[in-house]
């Protein structure tokens, strides 16, 4: 709703909002996604702007006061083609490594938060919404299935349940961690919270909180600043790093679309040496041959004027194949 209504009141309606809805047209769609530009908003921003519109004209399909909805398919008015695009530069190994022990030594009661978001690569909604009656610990895995945005319990961002695997590691972190709740709460006479981090009087954590600490946690570990949704670019590129599969990687960051993770990490994926290009060889074409010429000889005897005969004018082999009249003329071709 706040997102919506956001949209609604700083950019469709200051344009269109005197127009009967009935009366809208492709091209105001596209002057709203000019105008929406012309702003210097960015391309995630407008494409927003352009979803709201287009919510609200479905629904003025539905409800019989238009013939199609005229805001589909924009996609192609969106960019330009200038914009650069968003560079992810995760935390390399040494890194996390390095920000874990900081959390372990400086911020005891936040380790297992970073363990997790680390070998997760849980939302912040889902780390904070992430119940101990999820957790399966013979199985080594927790279920995602809430998220909490602003105090409000809802579905994951996919609205999809997932399954995330736990290392061992991480198992041996949450198990301590919930060892000294179980402490705590015993020795103030009070139940177990059901989530996993929960704040000192039991609720559930708030967002800026934890983002507050995390902000501090980096100036202590001395790291560049990063968000915490950088922790999850993390988690994804070193498991590709370490030659784990693109759908594996969909499957536990909870990515809708394998497309999504291609586009985000797909530049992170090791690219193939020189190697397994020569793998491809013919392997009597790799040994040497006294019958070959040598490279010398080939540039030497090289001669541009017979080389240029091997082929016509109209681009076709020479004549000792079938000639394809669609390559001599298009005319020709239609005629025959």
């Amino acid at each position: 709703m706040r997102f919506y209504t956001a949209n609604l009141t700083r950019h469709v309606r200051p344009l269109l909002g005197a127009r009967p809805v009935t009366s809208l047209t492709r091209a105001d769609c596209r002057e709203l996604i000019a105008t929406s530009r012309a702003k210097g908003l960015k391309v995630n921003t407008v494409r927003g702007i352009a979803r709201t519109l287009s919510a609200l004209l479905s629904a003025a399909v539905e409800d019989d006061r238009l013939p199609a909805n005229p805001a589909l398919r924009l996609g192609r008015y969106l960019r330009r083609g200038d914009e650069p695009k968003a560079l992810i530069q995760p935390l390399t190994r040494a890194e996390a490594a390095h920000l874990v022990g900081v959390a372990r030594v400086h911020f005891p009661r936040w380790h297992a938060w970073v363990l997790l978001t680390l070998r997760t690569g849980l939302r912040l909604g889902e780390q904070i919404a992430l119940q101990w009656g999820d957790i399966d610990w013979n199985g080594q895995f927790l279920v995602v299935q809430r998220n909490l945005v602003r105090g409000v319990l809802t579905t994951p961002k996919s609205h999809q349940c997932r399954r995330v695997d736990m290392s061992t590691q991480l198992i041996t972190a949450l198990l301590e961690w919930r060892r000294v709740q179980q402490a705590r709460r015993l020795k103030k006479g009070q139940e177990m919270p059901p989530w996993v981090f929960p704040s000192r009087q039991g609720p559930a954590l708030e967002e800026r909180n934890v983002r507050h600490v995390f902000k501090r946690m980096l100036e202590k570990a001395q790291l560049r600043h990063i968000r915490i949704h950088d922790l999850r670019h993390a988690f994804a590129s070193l498991l590709l790093q370490q030659g784990e599969s693109v759908v594996y990687v969909k499957e536990q960051l909870g990515h809708g679309s394998i497309q999504i993770t291609v586009d985000t990490y797909g530049h992170l994926i090791p690219g193939a040496n020189r190697g397994a290009v020569n793998r491809l060889d013919d392997a009597d074409a790799t040994q040497p041959n006294a019958t070959q010429a040598q490279p010398d000889a080939y540039v030497d005897d090289l001669d541009v004027s017979e080389d240029a005969d091997l082929f016509g004018e109209s681009g076709e082999p020479p004549r000792n194949r079938t000639e394809n009249p669609q390559i001599k003329s298009l005319l020709l071709c239609q005629l025959s």
